[in-house]
């Protein structure tokens, strides 16, 4: 997808910035057909799978930041051309964006050749206005269509200590996540949040409870017993897409003992995940962070995996 907001704070940031985008593969390529990445002169973000694909890329891409090239097609025989054992081919397009020429509408569709609009894309885009359905990212006769990035999973992360910052560090460069960072005072965050997360500082966080969409994903992992067991409270009551709490299982079973006297009912409780994260990995906070992002994304990976490692 096209993460405008991406795009913007870039060219903010840098001036005009060249966006290289995996238009179309054939056979294995490192990563999948959307995948990007921003480059400047002093600098880039995002990856299309490193290595010799993404230098050569990237230094195509400051070239035409020099020359004035607005945009460009090149196919890239992994193999053969770049020394990579993928022996795919993967096809990039890199485009010139100031602020002046970033998309408006909600599903970014140009041509890549002068061509007019195939009735493949027209009938593309008429399902997504009629119906809404948004494309996946595809190369389609000579045109590029892709949505604009909008999250879809809500994600509240409760607590910003050690685990917190890590979790959050982890989370936020993933696509299709709005991370909403919740803790009781301002001075309690890092300095620098990242981009795209929403800091909200309040002295009672259970309090803001309510205030969760119903599709929210919890992550309760707070620096008190008393707040992370009040917030379960107030999750069990409001409701959840799902709730994961830090802890062991000593106490898990306590908390299970807590809730119950609250009124809670035991296979109301039991939608509630604790532990988090894989044990196995240890205890260093970004070891949590890892396993609790692994099971966060895993069930949004499903069986359309493609096995295009390198």
């Amino acid at each position: 997808m096209f993460d405008r907001d991406a795009v913007r704070a870039a060219v903010v940031a840098h001036g005009r910035v060249a966006r290289v985008v995996i238009a179309a593969i054939a056979g294995s390529s490192p990563r999948e057909v959307g995948a990007a990445m921003l480059v400047w002169p002093q600098g880039q973000s995002g990856t299309i799978g490193g290595g010799a694909l993404e230098y050569q890329a990237a230094q195509t891409a400051r070239e035409m930041l020099e020359n004035g090239t607005a945009q460009r097609l090149t196919r890239e025989a992994l193999g053969p051309k770049l020394g990579q054992c993928c022996g795919g081919t993967v096809t990039l397009l890199t485009e010139v964006f100031e602020a002046s020429t970033l998309p408006t509408a909600d599903i970014f569709a140009r041509p890549v050749d002068s061509s007019t609009m195939p009735l493949a894309v027209s009938r593309l885009l008429a399902q997504a206005r009629g119906q809404g359905q948004r494309p996946v990212p595809a190369l389609i006769q000579g045109w590029m269509v892709e949505p604009i990035a909008h999250p879809s999973r809500q994600i509240w992360v409760w607590g910003a200590g050690h685990v917190g910052r890590a979790l959050v560090g982890v989370l936020a460069p993933l696509p299709d996540l709005a991370i909403t960072w919740i803790d009781v005072a301002a001075d309690r965050f890092p300095p620098d949040i990242p981009a795209g997360v929403t800091m909200l500082p309040a002295a009672a966080p259970e309090a803001l409870m309510p205030h969760a969409p119903v599709d929210t994903e919890h992550l309760i992992l707070t620096y008190s017993h008393r707040l992370d067991l009040a917030l379960c409270h107030a999750a069990l009551n409001h409701g959840f897409t799902r709730c994961g709490l830090i802890g062991s299982k000593t106490k898990w079973v306590r908390f299970q003992r807590r809730l119950a006297a609250l009124g809670h009912a035991p296979h109301t409780i039991a939608r509630i995940d604790c532990p988090i994260g894989d044990t196995g990995l240890g205890k260093h906070p970004q070891a949590i962070a890892i396993g609790v992002a692994s099971q966060l994304i895993r069930p949004r990976m499903g069986a359309s995996r493609q096995e295009n490692a390198v």
